[in-house]
Order: C-alpha cells, then structure tokens, then sequence
C-alpha cells in the first residue's frame, strides 16, 4: 500500500498532521536555505570581491562618511553645481522613500516645476543665455539620481567659477576629471557625479 494510501486510512486529525509535517519541513528548509544560507554567501563574496559597493559606496572625507556615490544630495548655494530635481518627500533626495515624480507631460504641475526651476537657474546666473539642458528641470526615475550629463555640468560651470573667483578652465578640468563613462563602457551615457565634483572644488580651494 502506498503511503498516500495509508494516510488516507488514518483518522482525520492524524491525516491532517501527516499532511502538514512534510509541508512545515520543505518551508522550515527552504526559508533556511533562501533566507539565510543564500543572502550570506551572496553577502560575503560581495564584500571580499566587491567592498566599497557592497559596503554601499560610501564616500569619506577626513574620516566622517559625507554621502554616497549612488544618491544624490541637495545643493542651492550658487557656488556648487546642482543636481537633478528629486520628488522624494518629505526631503529630496531620501534614499528611503526613492520615487519618480510619475507627472505626465500634459500635467501642469510638471511645467510648473521645470520653470520654477529654469528661473532658479536663471536667476543665479542672469548672463547665460544658453538652452537649460533638461536633466537639470526633470526629476529621475528614482528621485535619487546623483548624477547629472557633462552637458549640465558645462552649463553651470561659468557660474560657478564666478561665485568662487576661480578661472572656468579650472572648474571644466574638475568637470572632466569627475565625468564617468558609460558602465562597462557601453551601458548609458557619460555622467557626472554632482557630490563628488562639489567635493573635489571645495578640496581645490
């Protein structure tokens, strides 16, 4: 007689423990292998191969943690570069809550942001007249992008080295040495890392 068979014969309550025994067993192990055993051997090769990453890559200047490479932070003051708009709430930039500001392109609410936004840059720098590039008006995907393209970096170079009484040739060297090609050399486009270019102009005082 088969097993099947044989609790079949068996008196409901112990039909029903037969049942849910091998069933507790396959999830106790499963939970065991996915939820322990899995993420800590994935844990610990990341952090022998990979340890700046898979420590979060955090960026550290004179022994404090100012930020990361992978999340932008807010800057206002005319004498850095800005960062793309983020619709994270209730602070910009909150790794916590990442989210896209999800506004369609007939919403006014998007207009409004991106002219809102065109008058900050214009009003900081009154005598560029150049096009805003539109990744310094938009928000990201993730409202954490701490990236903006080379083309908004030049954009704001002019101001930034007039609010710093720097030559601009030295702000674009900085731009140039803190652009990043695309990952692998082929996926994306160049970028630059906003905090990690206001870090190194203030280091270049």
């Amino acid at each position: 007689m088969s097993s099947q068979a044989q609790i079949n014969t068996l008196p409901e309550p112990a039909r029903q423990a037969g049942m849910l025994r091998p069933a507790f067993t396959v999830f106790v192990g499963l939970s065991i292998v996915t939820g322990l055993l899995y993420p800590g051997v994935v844990t610990g090769i990341a952090r022998a191969v990979f340890p700046h990453q898979a420590a979060g890559s955090l960026i550290v200047q004179n022994g404090k943690v100012v930020g990361s490479e992978l999340i932008g932070q807010p800057f206002s003051d005319a004498k850095y570069f800005w960062g793309r708009l983020s619709a994270t709430a209730p602070m910009p930039y909150n790794g916590a809550a990442s989210v896209g500001s999800n506004l369609g392109p007939t919403n006014p609410a998007l207009t409004d942001a991106a002219r809102a936004r065109i008058d900050a840059l214009r009003a900081a720098d009154p005598d560029n007249h150049a096009p805003v590039p539109v990744d310094l008006v938009t928000a990201s995907g993730s409202g954490l992008d701490p990236h903006i393209s080379p083309a908004a970096a030049a954009y704001q170079a002019a101001r930034v080295a007039r609010v710093r009484g720097i030559a601009q040739q030295k702000v674009d060297a900085l731009i140039a040495v803190n652009t990043e090609g695309p990952g692998l050399g082929v996926l994306g486009e160049p970028g630059v890392n906003v905090l990690k270019l206001n870090l190194a102009l203030d280091a270049a005082k």
